[in-house]
């Protein structure tokens, strides 16, 4: 996750939004009020609630806010923020300690423990592959030894 999560409160007009999104690189804001989570905001609730709505930008984010926020607890494990994320949709998941929230989980922070999670397993296999390539001999050739030659070639085959 990262965290802190980059959190504005209701108020604050979707232009200022924006531009908080663009300075921090991110594609959502938490809504918060006195660090309680009241909604979320995302790029595409700018897009489509605001710009396309015809809103003007310096109206409060608390018009174009998703809420209720679905949310995973710090304590779940990632099995929780997997079902989670499957269950509801969602692309970006508030983590919550208490009412607290503590960071933000998107669908491609789950992507990259998968990754990380498939280079942990295909690492040894693909390493043991680069020492002894796969397949019969006859089939790849003739193998060089560890001084980098090749074997002689085998009589009465």
């Amino acid at each position: 996750m990262s965290a802190p999560a980059v959190s504005v409160d209701g108020t604050t007009t979707i232009g200022e939004a924006a531009r908080q999104m663009d300075v921090h690189g991110v594609g959502c804001l938490v809504v918060t009020e006195s660090d309680v989570l009241r909604g979320i905001v995302t790029d595409r609730d700018i897009a489509v609630r605001a710009v396309a709505a015809g809103l003007d930008h310096d109206e409060p984010v608390a018009k174009i806010m998703t809420t209720p926020t679905v949310t995973v607890d710090a304590a779940d494990d990632i099995h929780a923020a997997y079902r989670t994320f499957r269950n509801s949709g969602v692309r970006r998941l508030p983590v919550l300690d208490g009412r607290r929230v503590v960071g933000m989980l998107t669908v491609d922070d789950l992507l990259m423990d998968v990754f990380r999670r498939v280079a942990d397993l295909l690492g040894p296999v693909a390493w043991s592959v680069l020492e002894e390539p796969p397949g019969p001999r006859d089939e790849i050739g003739p193998r060089a030894g560890k001084d980098g030659k090749s074997p002689p070639a085998s009589r009465g085959s």
